[in-house]
Formats: C-alpha cells, sequence, structure tokens
C-alpha cells in the first residue's frame, strides 16, 4: 500500500499565496511604526523538502526511522519575514487585531496563547489548508510565517542550485519593501 499521492501544486504559484496571506496578516496588525527585521533569520519565501515523507504501509519502515527520507519531488513552502521594534505591549494589541479583521473574512483562528512564556497566533485563511503564524520574541520582534502543506511539484518547473523549486521575490510586507 502506497498511501495517498501528494497533492501537485506549482511551488511559484503556491509562495506567492502565502505572500498575499502574509500581506493581510500586515495589514491587519496595523503596526505603522514597526520596520522590517532584514537580518531575521529565515527570512523569504522557502520551498524544501524537509517534512514531506513517504505515505503508506508499505514505506513503514522508512517512516519510523529516526530521519525518515523525504519524497523526491515534493516540497512544502514556507513565507517567513519579521518586524522590529515592537514592543510586548504593542505586540498584545497588534494580535488581537491580526485576530478580528482576518476572521471577518472567513479565516479561522486555530491557536492563540497570551502566557508568561508565548504570545503567538495561528491562523487557517479560507479555503486553503495553509496556515499563517505569528509570534512575538524578546527584543522587541514579531515573526509572520505562512506555510503550505506538502505538495509534489509539476515535471519541468525550474529549479535553484539546490534543486529546490525557484520562487517569486518576496513581496510582503508591501509598504516596507524598498
Amino acid at each position: 500500500m502506497e498511501g495517498e499521492p501528494y497533492p501537485v501544486a506549482d511551488p511559484a504559484v503556491t509562495a506567492s499565496r502565502l505572500d498575499d496571506h502574509t500581506q493581510a496578516v500586515y495589514d491587519a496588525l496595523d503596526l505603522p511604526d514597526a520596520e522590517l527585521d532584514t537580518d531575521w533569520p529565515g527570512n523569504g519565501s522557502e520551498a524544501d523538502g524537509y517534512g514531506c515523507y513517504y505515505r503508506g504501509l508499505s514505506h513503514l519502515s522508512e517512516q519510523l526511522s529516526d530521519s525518515p527520507p523525504s519524497v523526491p519531488g515534493v516540497v512544502n513552502v514556507k513565507n517567513k519575514w519579521a518586524l522590529k521594534r515592537v514592543s510586548h505591549t504593542q505586540a498584545v494589541s497588534a494580535l488581537q487585531r491580526a485576530r478580528k479583521e482576518p476572521t471577518r473574512r472567513g479565516w479561522e483562528v486555530t491557536a492563540y496563547e497570551n502566557s508568561r512564556h508565548w504570545l503567538r497566533l495561528s491562523l487557517k485563511p479560507s479555503d486553503t489548508d495553509d496556515a499563517v503564524s505569528i509570534v512575538a520574541y524578546p527584543r522587541d520582534r514579531l515573526q509572520v510565517t505562512a506555510y503550505a502543506d506538502c505538495a509534489r511539484y509539476p515535471q519541468g518547473t525550474p529549479l535553484n542550485d539546490l534543486d529546490q523549486p525557484d520562487l517569486p521575490p518576496q513581496v510582503a510586507p508591501v509598504q516596507l519593501r524598498e
């Protein structure tokens, strides 16, 4: 039993959709004095196969491995950026706005935590299986990340030097890009 095959999706189209999601979040956060943190690790769009494992009982031994192999030609796409100069107090208010505005547009809040250790919000945009996460970090940083599930990219997809799909340049948040 091979398991359910991964859906086929163009990683460039997926990256653009995720960019739109993070733009919607930026708009909802309403933090006009925040700045884009260009030194934040992992900024940008990325497509990689980490976590896209073989499915089905015929691959059970691979799935039980300490480091199961990824399926060739299958990637998940992420889009990440961070803002600096966002105090904890500002972040609490911004996450409240980010809970309110997207849910009016049909997004679902999947998790919210405001504790001594965490300030984070997870959302699911309507009509997709994508996820968006907003997390406040020490030193006045606020990270926004959008994720798409693993998908097989079409044959002929342009690849970069690392044999990963080429993605369009990140645009969001447009107000802070030069």
